[in-house]
């Protein structure tokens, strides 16, 4: 038996050669690919006053679509370079996928869920929401999974038919709630009458859009009266907003003589005659 080995050295150089080819390819077009993508996108929404997050959102999906879209067309030309039919294989896989189409509801449904969240607008790329158990900003929404980024850094991926009732805290004013207690031995009118002056400071504030004020008294505590105080704040401004407050609440206090009680407990020693 004769082995052309030249034949066979010159067909290996040939498919070999078109394979490096086809590597050069799909590594110069992946990246152009997305660059063209964002750039069209954020040239054709800026002329129809399209926030960011929602292009941030459109450009994400894209991206990914076109880099699936991307990796086929490199696959099949794969082929195309072995000489193999291609039409055979994709029957076989509609076979095969109709096989296991039961068994695959669930990707279907995160694909439906999806495709729905991005038409109603739910949510969009940086906003803060809590769902399915998450709390924390979305970076990414995807046909199949959204990626939701909790406040210490865990990276969370959601399948979107697990996103039921989704609550978006990035949607207009949040509110910004800041309770204090007293001693009972202080004069409630005065605590609220210095509280209000405080408030009075932070109306001021651009983080505010209304308030804030005194809302008076909330409960009776075991050891303090608590005191309420509340107001609107800038989207995700509520924090900071609380956080700068309650440091001025307890300065005006301490200035006025106002404590600021803790818990304390009353033991007494019973003896025996």
């Amino acid at each position: 038996m004769n082995i052309n080995f030249d034949f066979i050295t010159e067909l290996a150089l040939g498919v070999g050669f078109q394979i490096l080819l086809l590597i050069i390819a799909y590594a110069i077009a992946n990246p152009l690919g997305k660059k063209f993508i964002s750039s069209l996108l954020h040239k054709s929404t800026k002329k129809q006053n399209i926030s960011e997050a929602r292009v941030l959102t459109l450009e994400k999906l894209l991206v990914n679509s076109f880099s699936y879209v991307l990796l086929f067309i490199f696959i099949v030309m794969l082929f195309g370079v072995f000489d193999l039919d291609i039409g055979p294989l994709i029957a076989s896989a509609g076979v095969i996928g109709l096989a296991i189409g039961f068994g695959a509801q669930g990707l279907v449904s995160d694909i439906v869920t999806g495709f729905f969240i991005l038409l109603e607008k739910q949510i969009e790329v940086g906003e803060y929401i809590t769902t399915a158990g998450y709390d924390g900003i979305v970076e990414e929404v995807g046909l199949r999974t959204t990626k939701i980024r909790s406040f210490d850094g865990t990276l969370n991926f959601v399948p979107n038919r697990q996103m039921e009732g989704v609550s978006n805290h990035s949607r207009g004013t949040m509110r910004a709630l800041v309770d204090i207690g007293i001693s009972y031995d202080d004069d409630i009118d005065h605590a609220m009458t210095v509280l209000q002056s405080v408030c009075d400071q932070f109306s001021k504030d651009e983080r505010f859009e209304e308030g804030p004020n005194v809302l008076g008294v909330l409960q009776l505590g075991d050891s303090d009266v608590v005191l309420r105080v509340i107001g609107q704040t800038k989207n995700m401004e509520q924090w900071g907003a609380e956080r700068d407050m309650r440091k001025a609440i307890k300065e005006a206090f301490d200035q006025n003589g106002i404590e600021i009680p803790f818990p304390q407990q009353v033991t007494h020693l019973k003896k025996d005659s």
